[in-house]
């Protein structure tokens, strides 16, 4: 019978210990390190993969109806702002801006005749006013004779055939002066009524022509309409209009998506948001690239709720037996432009996303800013001011408008 030796056992179980001692002590190592980076680091930071590109889609679509006679763009084609997407048959158009051409012609030179005329009747009411000085002046002679005559007629100086062809020269002066203030009466009216229509105006800027210019104007809207333009830069997507098809204002032909303009909304729980506000840094990751590429933003705000509140359905938690989910909130974050250039993204990827929340201000954890306009467009200005030229030009087309009233009107 043999006894194993005491010192074989302790032996043995050294190594045992010091394996243990050794993991406890990697273990506390590894537990002290993360404990500290999130004191020092990780509580300062807050990230979700549950995000994606988001951007702008502009639907673009017809302003006027008419059959499509050509198309010049094709799905994922880029575009520029002012391009010429698709053109309607503008044969209806161009016969209506003909028409508005004319009648605005046409009342240039009523309306000038109307001011040739305000001054003819000027000169008539001139003459009338003339006429009734020159009548009053004959019956004051008349009269004189008359009263010469009759104060020697008494003593026999003039017989009476010649009194009394005095006092008809009288009375035929009389019915003269009547008859010239009633002419220089309705001359003077009909001068007045006439300049009612031109007075303080011009014939640039007189009613009549201003009607008929902005027929002209909207012939000209309407027929440059027929070109269907492209309102932004971007990537033409979804296009569903198709040669000869008859489309109606409104209707959708197409999109177009400016993905140099695109941002990230990022699904963060609730619980997350206690420190996010705007202004805050961000890193993202696109699974487009992995890891190895790194995106830098910013926060720009929170949205007003969670997503569940904006559904087509929303959830009635008053009703039935009510069990907590955790709510996502979308927070938009915007992206380095020069960044999001070298490495363009698409709509709708996925991404991760890490916001430092380090110096957030507990008082306005939820805070939100409002968000500076997406951008505007210019490519319908051009219409305008073509429609002013036009304009312009038909009225100087007349003759009688001055250099200084053409100029205003452009």
């Amino acid at each position: 019978m043999t006894t194993e030796s005491p010192a074989v056992d302790a032996a043995a179980v050294n190594p045992r210990r010091r394996l243990l001692l050794g993991v406890a002590v990697v273990v506390g190592v590894v537990a002290a390190a993360l404990g500290l980076y999130q004191v020092l680091v990780g509580r300062f930071h807050v990230d979700t993969d549950d995000a994606a590109v988001a951007g702008d889609i502009v639907i673009v679509t017809p302003q006027t109806g008419g059959m499509v006679s050509r198309i010049l763009v094709e799905d994922t084609q880029h575009v520029k702002a002012g391009d010429v997407l698709v053109e309607l048959d503008a044969t209806d158009q161009r016969v209506a801006r003909a028409r508005a051409e004319a009648e605005l012609a046409r009342t240039v030179r009523d309306v000038e005749a109307l001011y040739a005329t305000t001054d003819a009747l000027a000169a008539q009411a001139a003459a009338s006013r003339a006429q009734v000085a020159a009548a009053e002046s004959e019956r004051v002679r008349a009269a004189s004779d008359l009263e010469r005559r009759r104060a020697i007629a008494a003593e026999g100086g003039v017989s009476q055939e010649e009194l009394l062809h005095a006092t008809e020269q009288l009375r035929a002066a009389d019915a003269q002066l009547a008859a010239a203030h009633r002419l220089a009466e309705a001359a003077e009216r009909q001068m007045q009524a006439n300049r009612a229509q031109t007075q303080g105006t011009t014939v640039a800027n007189h009613p009549r022509v201003l009607a008929a210019s902005a027929a002209v104007r909207e012939a000209i809207i309407a027929e440059g309409r027929t070109q269907i333009l492209a309102p932004v830069d971007g990537q033409v997507a979804k296009r569903s209009v198709t040669l000869g098809t008859l489309v109606a204002p409104g209707s959708t032909l197409l999109s177009i998506v400016p993905l140099a303009r695109v941002w990230v909304d990022a699904n963060f729980k609730e619980a997350q948001l206690t420190n996010v506000r705007s202004g805050q840094p961000a890193t993202l990751t696109a699974d487009l690239y992995g890891g190895r590429t790194k995106y830098h933003g910013r926060v720009v705000g929170l949205s007003a709720g969670t997503g569940s509140a904006f559904a087509l359905l929303p959830a009635q938690n008053a009703t039935g037996n009510w069990i907590k989910v955790v709510q996502r909130v979308p927070v938009r974050i915007e992206l380095d432009p020069q960044e999001l250039a070298e490495h363009p993204l698409r709509v709708g990827l996925s991404m991760s996303v890490d916001v430092d929340t380090h110096g957030a201000d507990q008082s306005h954890a939820l805070a939100s800013i409002a968000v500076a306009t997406a951008g505007a467009t210019t490519v319908y200005d051009g219409l305008e001011r073509q429609a002013d030229a036009r304009v312009a030009e038909i009225i100087a087309a007349q003759g009688r408008l001055p250099a200084g009233k053409l100029a205003s009107l452009r």
